[in-house]
């Protein structure tokens, strides 16, 4: 999986789920958990059109798929998992695109994690004014990417021999 459930949940959580068809406030037809047909993952919405929500699903997750495919290299430095699905979330709400000029990328990529972080939050307006969903979801992107991300111990040794030491 591309990101992880943290990310997707806050990505489904702000993008939330519509069966039909509808207009995303600044005039482009959506569908599902925001899915456009810019986003070229198989489905044109237009009006009237319905789709359940294991469609849904599956159109949001070849979006995630396709949005880190095209930003992945733009990333220069090593990324954690929460890092990474804020990215995600942020790249699939603002487009693939402005994520590679963004300040938050850039931030990111000079070390300085802090100022990514709140570069996030400049990307609070859609049609040129500042919308509360937008102030909200940039908040929990930026908490998300500045959440540290639990270390896993990971025993070298396989299962079974484990199991035979008694561990």
């Amino acid at each position: 999986m591309t990101i992880n459930k943290a990310g997707l949940d806050l990505i489904k959580q702000f993008e939330g789920f519509r069966a039909r068809t509808y207009d995303d406030g600044v005039g482009v037809l959506t569908i599902g958990y925001g899915t456009t047909g810019k986003a070229g993952v198989g489905i044109n919405p237009i009006w009237g059109m319905t789709i359940t929500e294991f469609e849904a699903e599956i159109y949001l997750q070849r979006a995630i798929d396709k949005f880190w495919d095209q930003i992945k290299n733009h990333i220069g430095v090593p990324i954690n998992e929460n890092e990474k699905a804020a990215f995600i979330s942020l790249a699939y709400n603002i487009g693939p695109n402005a994520f590679k000029r963004s300040s938050a990328l850039r931030f990111f990529n000079e070390g300085n994690k802090k100022k990514a972080a709140d570069a996030i939050l400049m990307w609070n307006k859609g049609g040129g004014k500042v919308m509360k969903g937008l102030v909200r979801r940039r908040k929990a992107e930026r908490k998300l990417f500045l959440k540290p991300v639990p270390k896993v111990k990971h025993n070298p040794l396989p299962w079974w021999l484990l199991r035979l030491m008694g561990k």
